[in-house]
């Protein structure tokens, strides 16, 4: 957890940019990752949902651009590579999928311990974004209703008490709407850990009031490709540091 707490010991939350590899050319990538750093983000983080792009050239090509924590993201046990620092340990528990609650995690474990990868056990809950994702049909799973604040609490709680470092409430890559705010709050209220959030903040704005709704990690991806110009993404963590 030492590069999750450094950065909420700097700023009040913190701004990670999700890269997914397949939406990245190697050619690109150093330059990407230097406008990431330059754009005052804390961290990289690295994977997608279905991989068929190879991941060491892209992963290496990130880490040797940027001094950003560069941090696996995976979609499954095949999304590893020695060049990167950690590796979100995720257990999707908001599914009942057990191949995502422990099966790709122990066949991914003795690669973590030989690439040297900080593992970070994180919780990880999708929740309904107004239109069905891609790691919603990969992991054959259904989200949390969006509506079921309820619900999701004791999901966090439990990841909590597993044992586990953070927490994920993510809506999914090019969902239509974020996590709702009152979710977050009512999660934020039911632990300790630190909790991500990501999915749909297409905005500054957005991503400032899902801070101050409980977040303390924000996560964009989509949105910056779409639009990946340095001036966005420091909007972004300008609104997300405070």
């Amino acid at each position: 957890m030492n590069y999750f707490h450094e950065i909420l010991e700097r700023h009040r939350a913190g701004y990670l940019v999700l890269i997914d590899p397949e939406q990245c050319e190697v050619a690109t990538c150093a330059k990407l990752a230097r406008d990431i750093e330059r754009a005052g983000a804390d961290a990289i983080l690295l994977g997608g949902s279905f991989l068929t792009t190879e991941l060491h050239p892209i992963a290496a090509a990130l880490k040797s651009a940027t001094r950003l924590p560069i941090v696996l993201f995976p979609g499954d046990s095949m999304q590893l590579t020695a060049h990167a620092d950690a590796i979100l340990y995720l257990s999707l528990i908001s599914g009942r999928n057990p191949n995502y609650l422990i099966g790709e995690q122990v066949k991914a474990a003795p690669w973590i311990q030989r690439y040297a990868l900080e593992p970070i056990p994180t919780g990880y809950l999708l929740i309904e974004g107004g239109n069905r994702t891609a790691v919603e049909f990969m992991s054959g799973t259904m989200p949390i209703p969006r509506d079921k604040p309820d619900i999701a609490g004791p999901h966090a709680l439990a990841a909590q008490y597993l044992g586990m470092k953070l927490v994920y409430l993510e809506s999914g890559s090019g969902a239509k709407h974020a996590v709702p705010s009152a979710m977050i709050t009512a999660v934020k209220a039911r632990i300790s850990i630190p909790m991500l959030v990501g999915g749909g903040i297409r905005t500054p704005e957005l991503a400032e009031k899902k801070v101050t709704a409980g977040a303390d990690f924000i996560v964009t991806g989509n949105v910056l490709e779409e639009d990946g110009s340095l001036a966005l993404m420091q909007q972004f963590a300008d609104a997300v540091h405070g």
